[in-house]
């Protein structure tokens, strides 16, 4: 019975993201005051996502490091200096929307990643990887980035910070891989079981970030030029790690991962520093991210494992005809 119901979800995976963020403005009002449980809900689906993944595939992940390097270089270096020329390009006279591009395109992966990677039967332990060590290195890169781009220098709670990421990805994480060991778990389908509910999940967390954005989206010309901006830098990023993946011959299940750690990002820690060290107008363009990419993450992992298997189907039919 759960197994239909998540194939069903992930079916209408398109569809389901963009309505959680219909929902989310909608019911702003009610939906608003329950961002509190984000965090929560954060940890659930890392859990979810994490079980299945064995120590073992943990350990040739770290002694194959290439694609985690890769996914950092394209997350912390190359999105940065896109939304730094962007920026500057289509609103050089508006410095404020400027930081806030940046700092949409500097803030580490997501963590939500692991669920459509998942989804997609990308490589899990690739993916759990590059979220840890980019949310661990976050503390030091977000600050020293805005710094070296912006000229800003902002200090951030680093413990409270780490404290939060600790307990909404890395005590999630090995939780899950425990799973896979405990005798009273060991042979039972847990991933399976907990699937649709990460789903569900996540049609949640987005409905709760869209309320949270939903007052300082004040719809005019400069709202969707802005939203623009987002949205090709967002495609960047997923078309970037796909295609880079691709030009290395690096497994399928690899590039799969890739695509999503270059596209997605924690929205909710650059919502939080926006709100906290920079005038309101500077969280636009990290709220708009929070409407595109769960939407962007199902159009592309759908295009993808498409061609994937187009490119395995074309390699079979040659295999007969040789």
């Amino acid at each position: 019975m759960l197994n239909k119901i998540n194939l069903q979800l992930e079916r209408k995976m398109p569809f389901i993201t963009p309505f959680g963020v219909l929902v989310g403005l909608l019911l702003a009002n009610v939906l608003h005051s329950w961002g509190f449980i984000v965090p929560w809900i954060f940890a659930f689906i890392t859990l979810s996502s994490s079980i299945g993944i064995k120590l073992e595939k943990l350990k040739q992940a770290i002694l194959h490091p290439g694609p985690i390097f890769l996914a950092l270089g394209i997350i912390q270096i190359v999105m940065p200096c896109l939304a730094y020329v962007l920026g500057h390009l289509f609103f050089a006279g508006d410095p404020l929307t400027i930081v806030g591009l940046i700092l949409a395109f500097v803030i580490p992966t997501g963590v939500i990643s692991l669920m459509w990677v998942s989804i997609y039967k990308g490589n899990s332990s690739v993916t759990l990887l590059i979220v840890l060590l980019n949310t661990l290195l976050a503390p030091i890169v977000i600050p020293f980035s805005l710094y070296l781009f912006v000229g800003t220098s902002i200090e951030i709670n680093t413990t409270s910070l780490m404290t939060s990421l600790f307990w909404m990805i890395v005590v999630p994480s090995l939780l899950g891989i425990a799973f896979n060991y405990l005798p009273i778990t060991r042979n039972r389908d847990l991933k399976s079981t907990f699937a649709p509910f990460s789903k569900i999940c996540l049609f949640i967390v987005i409905a709760i970030n869209s309320s949270v954005a939903a007052p300082v989206l004040a719809f005019d010309w400069k709202l969707i030029q802005i939203a623009l901006t987002v949205f090709c830098l967002a495609s960047c990023g997923y078309l970037l790690g796909a295609l880079a993946g691709r030009y290395l011959n690096l497994k399928n299940e690899v590039v799969i991962s890739l695509l999503f750690n270059s596209g997605m990002r924690n929205v909710s820690v650059g919502a939080t520093i926006a709100i906290l060290y920079f005038p309101p107008k500077v969280s636009v363009p990290v709220v708009l991210g929070t409407l595109f990419q769960q939407v962007l993450a199902a159009n592309y992992g759908r295009i993808l494992t498409n061609y994937i298997k187009k490119k395995e189907k074309d390699k079979q039919e040659l295999k007969m005809v040789n």
